[in-house]
């Protein structure tokens, strides 16, 4: 008697441990553009809060929304526009009550390193020499709705179709340009900020409304208290310097 009940408290002792294990673990969906910034804004949070953890997937916002929307297991969704912070609070994946806008970008056109093409408006995207420009796609990717739309105020949408490569998101328009597969690109300030050395900024695009970053909290979070304390964590000035680092303003 006194064995088994002796293995009883050792198995409750056991589950009592695995569920603290997981209670400081949260599931992170980020915009791809976000992925340097939060890697460390992860690891800060990690180290100011012991035995926390913070898995992070980044990809480009609307994909990341079909996920959620899908039943993909997230705490926290960090988007890079808030039309699809909007979709996400309209499905009920996310309460408005708990959105709160953490960061400020801006769009701008790069091109590779030692390019030669001369392009200082949008309207140079129509000369002969640019072949390829890529975009992230617009139904999906927030960089590729925010450069669309700077397109069609300009009137220039529908002939650029032919040259424009659409991509997964913005990082991969990065790429292309790095690489040179690409005469241009529609990119985030701060992501051109990340290869220096091989793309260079030849404009910054208009647009009409800003480039905002909100983040929430999900209904549905398995760790709600573990969620909205990272919410925060990404709020204060510790969270704000990191992103500043990495060229984010404030918003």
């Amino acid at each position: 008697m006194r064995l088994s009940i002796c293995n009883m408290l050792a198995a409750g002792l056991f589950l009592a441990a695995a569920s603290l294990a997981h209670a400081g673990e949260i599931t992170l969906s980020a915009a791809a553009s976000l992925t340097n910034a939060f890697r460390e804004i992860g690891a800060a949070y990690e180290a100011r809060h012991p035995g926390s953890k913070a898995l992070v997937n980044f990809g480009a916002s609307g994909a990341l929304l079909q996920q959620m929307a899908k039943g993909a297991p997230v705490d926290v969704f960090a988007s890079a526009d808030q039309e699809t912070m909007n979709m996400a609070i309209s499905q009920r994946l996310v309460k408005s009550a708990d959105r709160r806008v953490f960061a400020r970008n801006s769009l701008v056109m790069v091109v590779p390193r030692d390019s030669r093409l001369k392009i200082k408006m949008l309207p140079d995207l129509s000369q002969p020499d640019v072949h390829k420009v890529a975009i992230g796609n617009p139904d999906s990717v927030p960089v590729g709705r925010y450069a669309r739309e700077a397109l069609q105020e300009a009137r220039l949408w529908p002939q650029l179709q032919s040259k424009t490569i659409r991509t997964q998101n913005v990082r991969q328009s990065l790429d292309y340009v790095a690489r040179g597969e690409v005469d241009a690109a529609f990119v985030y300030a701060t992501d051109a900020a990340l290869m220096p050395d091989k793309v260079r900024i030849a404009m910054q695009v208009p647009l009409n409304e800003p480039v905002l970053y909100p983040i929430a909290k999900t209904a549905d979070s398995e760790n709600a208290i573990e969620a909205s304390r990272f919410v925060d964590f990404v709020m204060s000035p510790a969270g704000q310097a990191i992103l500043a680092k990495y060229g984010f303003l404030k918003p």
